[in-house]
């Protein structure tokens, strides 16, 4: 082996499966705006709300909200009769990480 080539450790299938979600629920830029919206928002918001500040109607609104909830990106809240959307902090502050790990640098953890 060439010295100049390391052995990268590589990423257990569990972790890869995640981690590979995660970037596919990023890989439409409406999604990457909603995301980005909800992580600057200091409040939970409302379907409503985000449709509004995205300029995309409320129901891909909610078909996005979906996608990224279901990788847990984005977390749920019900208040009283409406809904209201946050980001999952520790899975957003994982996001560079995952990042470094696919691309074999060194990670916080690893």
């Amino acid at each position: 082996m060439s010295p100049a080539l390391r052995p990268a450790t590589l990423i257990d299938r569990a972790t890869a499966r995640t981690y590979a979600a995660w970037f596919k629920a990023l890989s439409d830029p409406t999604r990457v705006q909603i995301l980005n919206l909800l992580a600057a928002a200091p409040r939970p918001l409302s379907v409503g709300e985000i449709a509004e500040h995205a300029d995309v109607r409320q129901p891909t609104v909610s078909h996005h909200l979906k996608l990224l909830a279901d990788v847990r990106l984005v977390v749920r809240e019900r208040d009283g009769a409406n809904v209201r959307y946050s980001v999952d902090r520790a899975r957003l502050d994982a996001l560079p990480s995952a990042a470094d790990g696919v691309l074999g640098r060194p990670t916080p953890s690893g």
